[in-house]
């Protein structure tokens, strides 16, 4: 059953756009503190009465405010997982588990969830307080799932666990993914995460919904500048439009610096800009190469020498951070894997960066304010 989402309000807090989920999907909100991410999770969850929407699961409508319909959150079948976990302090793993059940085998159910989760025996009698974090974050998703329900939702569940249950929690996720066919929607101010989580983000920010998307399609081709800072793209650069190239499909760029007009670039045209016309663009790391000294031969490829300002070593990832020759006074930035140390170049070498020109993604500047 997919979730459908389409909310318009202007108070108490601004609230515009949409979003789709299917069943079996992870669905990551991002953005900034203040983007309206819980805000439209508790619209789902029936915790907020919006001025203008339509919620759907598959056939059920939970709300539609044009037929002055609202599903009260109880009656919705929403398994929500809380950042701080919401447990009741005084009971057991148990019995917080079993808290939304009702009939004689509530306990039974409880505990074969709570095993499901992974989640010790002897540990089904310890009341909250006697748990670690990651123990905790297992009771709460065990509980949210004991419902059997139609969307599971999880407000930043990661965020107050430490990195190493963190990421045990993940593999966790994971592994029940494989068996809950619902829609699952995931806010996190952590785009790493996101990534690493999700099949599509959808990208907030003043409380409006400004992209959905796959990751990795969301990176390459941000709908407007304001996406592309919010998703972390680092190389994003500002151009001038001068019109079709020799070619059904290209066209051509200025790419311009803070100190003057750089090279010419022969780049995807996808007829949405005019000769002339000041425009954004950005070029994915997948883009961006160190090359020998042999000139390209392929059009699509331009080679510039920079200047290494920077080197950070990540493990197996060193980070570069270029300064260019032309436009002068532009700087990008470079990964590089799987590379032993002692072949990269050092800070204040000179080296050829090669561009994958058929990467690039334009963006007309008039939607930087979108």
């Amino acid at each position: 059953m997919t979730l459908r989402v389409h909310i318009a309000q202007e108070t108490p807090m601004r609230l515009r756009g949409g979003f789709h989920c299917e069943p079996g999907q992870m669905v990551a909100l991002v953005g900034p503190s203040g983007a309206g991410k819980t805000s439209l999770m508790r619209a789902i969850a029936g915790l907020m009465r919006p001025q203008h929407a339509r919620i759907t699961v598959g056939d059920a409508c939970w709300c539609d405010s044009a037929a002055g319909l609202f599903v009260p959150p109880q009656q919705r079948r929403v398994g929500l997982v809380f950042q701080d976990y919401a447990l009741m302090p005084h009971m057991t793993a148990q019995h917080n588990v079993a808290l939304p059940l009702h009939g004689p085998d509530r306990l039974a159910r409880a505990a074969d969830m709570l095993r499901r989760v992974g989640l010790a025996p002897e540990l089904y009698t310890r009341r909250p307080a006697q748990l670690s974090g990651g123990q905790q974050q297992r009771v709460a998703v065990a509980r949210a799932l004991v419902r059997d329900p139609a969307v599971l939702l999880l407000d930043e569940p990661f965020s107050a666990v430490d990195q190493m249950n963190r990421r045990t929690l993940y593999a966790l996720l994971a592994e029940l993914r494989e068996d809950i066919a619902v829609p699952m929607v995931l806010v996190t101010h952590d785009l790493t995460e996101a990534r690493l989580l999700a099949d599509e983000l959808v990208v907030m920010a003043d409380g409006e919904v400004l992209q959905q998307g796959r990751p990795e399609v969301i990176h390459r081709s941000p709908r407007n500048a304001r996406v592309a800072d919010l998703v972390g793209i680092v190389n994003r650069f500002e151009g001038r439009w001068e019109g079709a190239a020799d070619a059904p499909g290209w066209g051509l760029m200025r790419w311009l610096g803070a100190a003057g007009d750089g090279p010419q670039l022969r780049v995807r045209d996808k007829g949405k800009v005019e000769r002339d016309q000041h425009v954004t663009w950005v070029i994915p790391g997948e883009g961006l190469a160190l090359c020998d000294g042999t000139p390209p031969t392929d059009p699509r490829w331009l080679c510039l020498l920079a200047q290494v300002l920077t080197q950070h070593h990540l493990g197996d990832v060193t980070l570069l951070r270029l300064q260019t020759d032309q436009p002068t006074g532009t700087t990008l930035q470079l990964m590089l894997t799987g590379q032993p140390h002692t072949q990269l170049p050092a800070v204040g070498d000179t080296v050829r960066l090669r561009l994958d020109l058929s990467l690039v993604h334009i963006m007309p500047s008039r939607t930087v304010s979108a």
